[in-house]
């Protein structure tokens, strides 16, 4: 059997196997490194959508006459077409927004959980899998790692998302919330400052999250009941099982009673032990979008035969409800805000509108004496009717040549988000 294709939703071929006159076959990949980690491999081992639909690629539903003509002859049918929910050209924009940095760009449709395109750098040449083989194993950067579903990082500020939810569910008076930043708050003999000094004044929820204030995060955290907080962490998919296909490292959120004032100021500003992977901030950041209903995530959108003949076709279904619409409503207001006066206003006065919240965490690992550091933006585009989700994350020791929110801005412009 000739292994089928992969293409993008448009039909264009993002791996496909040539044969040569001597019958020898040979798995190319037109579109080189861009989608090493998304489609994956077929040498030593199969992974990403070459592994997810192995037996698709290998089983044929060629008219049965051709079938058995071709059996007759010794000669080998081919295999079914996989059509896949990825746009090559939004992918594309993806993997040259982020450029040459480590880290990963996941991008979703809301509405319906169609993954549009995941990035994830460094990369590999997916055709020269097997010849590479000892030194990818042994590279030192594991750039066979998917870090859009496989990466574990902290997600500093960007998790104030679930902070200020809990926050919510416990306060329902929480519009009235107020606090006065000076810019540091005292846990014991610990010190949290606000991000490079800065001094936010009175703020109240809105502000807290547009400003990113890690002073009244961190005040809200000491408030907050522990149990309930971990429910939450919970509904949101932290320390669960995650929906999809690829393979992914799951979240975790380790707060317990058993942790101090400073170690629950740390974690509600997203800095202590919590862990998150983009894919997974892309499915919270498409449940805020779409209403507190978050959708199956899925990569294949049909299965054709060889001449595109249709198969089978996969259409979207609900996975479930991480929120209320009134407790996502009101978040989309907050990352609102962010954007229009917040840490993500390089976003405003763009072509659409953007909603998003921005995260730079601290992780506490080294290299050469530099503390690798994790940039994030979790947002979606038009903030009034989301039609796309985008995460970025970044992970680096110096600071970035452009901010996550501007990468974000980057892959917004490929997505033609005002067309009809």
């Amino acid at each position: 059997m000739i292994r089928g294709k992969i293409l993008d939703h448009s039909g264009n071929v993002l791996a496909q196997t040539s044969v040569a006159e001597d019958g020898s076959e040979t798995r190319e990949y037109p579109y080189g490194n861009m989608f090493a980690h998304v489609v994956g491999y077929a040498d030593q081992g199969k992974s990403g959508i070459e592994s997810l639909a192995n037996f698709e690629l290998l089983t044929s539903n060629a008219f049965f006459l051709e079938k058995i003509q071709k059996e007759f002859q010794g000669e080998k049918n081919v295999g079914d077409n996989v059509v896949t929910t990825l746009d090559a050209d939004l992918q594309e924009a993806a993997y040259d927004a982020l450029g040459s940095q480590k880290g990963a760009v996941v991008v979703m449709e809301p509405s319906t959980g169609k993954i549009l395109a995941m990035v994830s750098k460094p990369d590999f040449s997916p055709g020269d899998v097997a010849a590479n083989w000892d030194s990818l194993n042994s590279d030192e950067n594991s750039a066979l790692l998917n870090r859009a579903t496989q990466g574990h990082y902290v997600p500093g500020s960007s998790f104030k998302l679930v902070t200020a939810l809990e926050y919510m569910r416990e306060n329902a008076d929480y519009d009235s919330y107020s606090y006065d930043c000076t810019g540091q708050i005292q846990a014991g003999d610990v010190t949290i400052h606000c991000y490079r000094g800065a001094v936010h004044g009175q703020v109240d929820l809105r502000d807290s999250l547009a400003h990113s204030c890690n002073t009244s995060f961190s005040n809200i955290g000491a408030s907050l009941d522990i149990e309930s907080f971990r429910e939450t962490a919970g509904d949101l998919l932290f320390n669960r099982e995650l929906p999809g296909d690829l393979p992914y490292t799951k979240s975790s959120f380790t707060l317990s009673g058993e942790d101090g004032e400073a170690v629950r100021m740390m974690t509600a500003m997203g800095q202590g032990e919590t862990q998150v992977s983009p894919y997974h901030m892309a499915l919270i950041a498409s449940s805020i979008a779409n209403g507190g209903t978050l959708m199956e995530p899925y990569l294949i959108e049909a299965v054709t035969n060889y001449t595109g003949t249709v198969i089978k076709e996969y259409r979207p279904e609900e996975y479930g409800k991480l929120m209320t619409s009134q407790e996502a409503a009101q978040l989309k207001d907050y990352m609102e805000s962010v954007v229009e006066y917040g840490t993500a206003s390089v976003l405003n006065g763009q072509s659409y509108t953007a909603a998003g919240k921005t995260g730079t965490a601290q992780t506490g690992q080294f290299s050469g004496g530099t503390e690798l550091k994790n940039y994030w933006f979790a947002g979606f585009v038009p903030a009034e009717q989301p039609r796309y989700t985008i995460v970025v994350l970044q992970d680096t020791q110096a600071e970035p040549a452009f901010s996550s929110a501007a990468i974000f801005a980057r892959v917004a412009a490929g997505l033609e988000i005002l067309a009809p």
